[in-house]
């Protein structure tokens, strides 16, 4: 039996801390623990919020012989117990799995096993993980990353796909495929993180570039060189990219991709429209250019992003 042990810190994220428990129990040839912080009187939270309190049988020290070690989130700015630490580095140090769920990324990074890693968490919490642990590389457009021995899942939900992924390495495709059937859960799912990160428009520069940025917004269909912008901008190339760099942190072409991207998924959200009419009406011409960028940028396909996030569109 392979046997898995979930971490589970004073305020952890009680949604998280059952996700390996069902996916493993469900999955034939696993033995799942709760290694718990402490035995008795654990507090599990839901969005920062104190929900429900528990015991466990089991406290850390019964995770020092488990083949896999999972840390599900808590508060990203909570200080690590030093036991918790000292847990998952001596399984990283023998040789167990370590992988940790959302938030749980900022206990293994303060362990030291991400540095000099590629490493992923929560999109809205990506930031925060790489300023405070500048040595790892954080990705936050997956749903997980692989590294061998050391694994990062992002926000919440990603916890599934890493399990089904871990069963899909330990036991083949066809016992991830039924584990995934039982929990009612798709197998691997399409894309990554990136299809649900909020991209605010950005706010237009209160100089003279604001009128050029507010007419490239109004104009995205039609075709636009950077001489164009330069054009209506009243300025040389070479002033409006470094004006364009100095007021918005990128270039014109890369600022009118992000904008054509942004119409094209209010489209795909709040309108029946063919993937063809979105592909023209934000600029992008062909669909297959279209299709192109998209999926490089969101991480999924045009008709993959509606199929998830389409809203009933007014009548």
């Amino acid at each position: 039996m392979h046997s898995v042990a979930v971490l589970a810190v004073d305020g952890v994220v009680g949604f998280e801390l059952a996700i390996p428990c069902q996916v493993f129990s469900l999955a034939p040839g696993y033995r799942v623990r709760v290694c718990a912080q402490r035995k008795k009187n654990m507090i599990a939270t839901a969005a920062g919020e104190e929900v429900f309190a528990f015991s466990s049988r089991y406290g850390l020290d019964d995770a020092l012989d488990a083949q896999t070690v999972i840390v599900p989130g808590a508060d990203p700015d909570a200080v690590p117990d030093p036991r918790v630490l000292r847990t998952v580095r001596a399984a990283a140090d023998r040789g167990a799995r370590v992988a940790s769920i959302c938030t749980g990324a900022f206990v293994l990074a303060a362990a030291g096993l991400l540095d000099g890693r590629k490493a992923t968490t929560h999109w809205l919490l990506a930031d925060h993980l790489a300023d405070r642990y500048p040595s790892v590389t954080v990705d936050p457009s997956v749903l997980f990353i692989d590294d061998e021995m050391i694994l990062t899942s992002a926000g919440v939900a990603a916890g599934l796909d890493l399990c089904l992924h871990l069963v899909r390495r330990d036991r083949g495709a066809a016992v991830a495929a039924d584990t995934a059937r039982q929990i009612v859960m798709p197998p691997q799912r399409s894309g990554g993180q990136a299809q649900f990160i909020e991209r605010p428009a950005p706010a237009a520069p209160s100089d003279d570039l604001g009128p050029t940025l507010q007419w490239i917004q109004d104009n995205l269909a039609t075709s636009m060189s950077l001489a164009d912008i330069a054009t209506k901008a009243s300025m040389s190339t070479r002033s409006l990219s470094r004006r364009f760099r100095a007021h918005t942190g990128t270039t014109p072409a890369q600022w009118l991709l992000d904008r054509r991207l942004h119409r094209a998924r209010e489209l795909l959200e709040t309108t029946t429209l063919p993937i063809e009419s979105i592909a023209r009406t934000a600029g992008f011409g062909s669909i297959e250019t279209f299709r192109y960028h998209f999926v490089r940028h969101v991480g999924t396909t045009p008709a993959a992003y509606r199929s998830t996030f389409r809203t009933n569109p007014p009548a």
